[in-house]
């Protein structure tokens, strides 16, 4: 079964509402979707994430130009060295970014091959299932004006609770003392049996960071997300070691070798790698077992379409708890409350949670349809 075709989709779609993070306002959502073609028929579908205001014609170009030529006529199966051949041509211009984000597209699309073809959802190619549902938490709490939006943020997180929602995850990074009014608002309103967790998308000076995270210590948050930038690991040690929140950092993160030195320096106490960022599933596997080894539990990233969430979904089965015992913390499902198209319309029936639960696709492969019409939609 030979490679006879990749092809690449660009995505943008304007926002009606603009919305903010620490680091920037989104007017649009991207993605960059990657279909891979075997002689045989049969087609795989994978998404390079477009991070934060990441232009989706980058990593289509690292696909086109770099990937492509050295996929034509491959064998489709040869997963894992495919992976590495991807990988050491770039070595050179792109151990990070959007060219390990061109590589998780091509990756994830080829383990979707393999699942059709074998008849078999991807989780059960990694090894099997851990988990065959995964507990939700609501991501948004995103800004629309900017500082001063507590009261509006407490009632979206009375919104998520309506939803069904036991978790959130509260935006941060507005100003140290807008943040702690914006966070204890919220879990004023949910109460304290939910769970909450608090991202600063890496705002802070190490000196900031752990000044909020000091401040917020009573709430009982379940981890700290990027709360330096994620150069500075010796910031990330400096913060783990001064706040007593558990530490999340990653989704900036890529392949086993920069998660060497995350875990390594125990900079971490929970890994966020983006599967369509960090080099796909094959990646995965090599970082979700060096976090075993570490003790450090995977706790995806999901920031993408609704292949990102597929793709997580299978993976987030196929990891083990970091600490057995009879009731180990499980790991969560990041599930993007903002306005995104390209995960409620690019495949024919959207994930969607319930009660709080999202359950692991059990269809061949990804589990997914995806709707070609949207592709033609939202080309950029």
């Amino acid at each position: 079964m030979k490679i006879s075709d990749v092809k690449v989709y660009p995505l943008r779609s304007r926002l009606e509402q603009p919305f903010a993070f620490s680091q920037w306002w989104v007017t649009h959502r991207s993605a960059t979707v990657v279909e891979v073609v075997t002689d045989e028929g049969v087609s795989g579908w994978g998404e390079a994430l477009c991070h934060g205001v990441q232009a989706p014609e980058i990593a289509a170009a690292t696909v086109e130009s770099a990937l492509k030529p050295i996929l034509l006529g491959a064998d489709a199966s040869a997963i894992e060295p495919l992976w590495f051949r991807m990988y050491h041509r770039t070595r050179d211009y792109g151990t990070k970014g959007a060219i390990i984000g061109a590589i998780s597209a091509v990756d994830i699309a080829l383990w979707d091959i393999a699942g059709k073809v074998l008849g078999q959802p991807v989780h059960r190619l990694l090894g099997g299932a851990f988990r065959t549902r995964v507990q939700a938490y609501a991501t948004g709490f995103y800004r629309i004006s900017g500082q001063g939006e507590a009261p509006r943020l407490a009632r979206e997180a009375e919104g998520h609770l309506r939803d069904g929602f036991r978790a959130m995850k509260v935006k941060v990074g507005f100003g140290i003392q807008d943040d702690i009014k914006v966070v204890r608002a919220v879990r004023e309103v949910v109460g304290d049996d939910i769970t909450l967790m608090i991202d600063s998308n890496h705002a802070y000076g190490v000196r900031e960071a752990i000044q909020l995270g000091q401040s917020l210590e009573d709430l009982q948050l379940r981890w700290y997300e990027e709360p330096v930038v994620p150069e500075d690991i010796a910031g990330y040690v400096q913060v783990k070691n001064s706040v007593r929140i558990p530490i999340a950092g990653g989704e900036a993160e890529y392949s086993v070798m920069g998660f060497r030195e995350l875990l390594g320096r125990r900079a971490l106490d929970i890994a966020q790698p983006d599967i369509c960022h960090a080099g796909g599933f094959t990646a995965c596997k090599h970082i979700a077992a060096l976090a075993y080894a570490y003790g450090v539990q995977i706790n995806p990233h999901v920031w993408g379409t609704a292949i990102g969430q597929a793709a997580s979904l299978h993976l987030l089965a196929a990891t083990p708890v970091a600490h057995h015992s009879l009731f180990a913390q499980e790991p969560l499902f990041e599930y993007d409350c903002s306005a995104h198209p390209f995960r409620t319309q690019l495949v024919e029936d959207p994930i969607r949670q319930k009660d709080g639960w999202v359950e692991v696709p059990t269809g061949s492969g990804l589990g997914i349809e995806v709707n070609r019409s949207v592709l033609d939609a939202y080309r950029a």
